[in-house]
């Protein structure tokens, strides 16, 4: 009797390190992370990472309407249009 090699287990890529910090990431999440082509980072990396991603994006409520997604300053100015006009 033989015990399988590692290209014989039907186990799935677990990659259990943050690739910024080295820290272990559980596997559950890695494993979701891998399946949708993202970087694998740990609760805290992903977290600093989220946060550097929303300060490039704003979604602002339009009068009687849907909400926006705005990435550019420019084009939220003005838009309040109880706010008198703007030069």
């Amino acid at each position: 009797m033989t015990t399988p090699t590692k290209t014989q287990t039907s186990a799935p890529y677990n990659p259990t390190e943050c690739w910024t910090c080295g820290d272990e990431v559980q596997t559950a999440r890695a494993n979701l992370l891998a399946s949708q082509n993202k970087q694998i980072l740990c609760m805290s990396c992903g977290e600093q990472a989220a946060i550097i991603a929303r300060k490039s994006w704003c979604v602002a409520p339009m009068h009687k309407s849907n909400y926006m997604l705005f990435t550019q300053k420019a084009d939220l100015v003005g838009i309040n249009n109880k706010g008198g006009l703007v030069k």
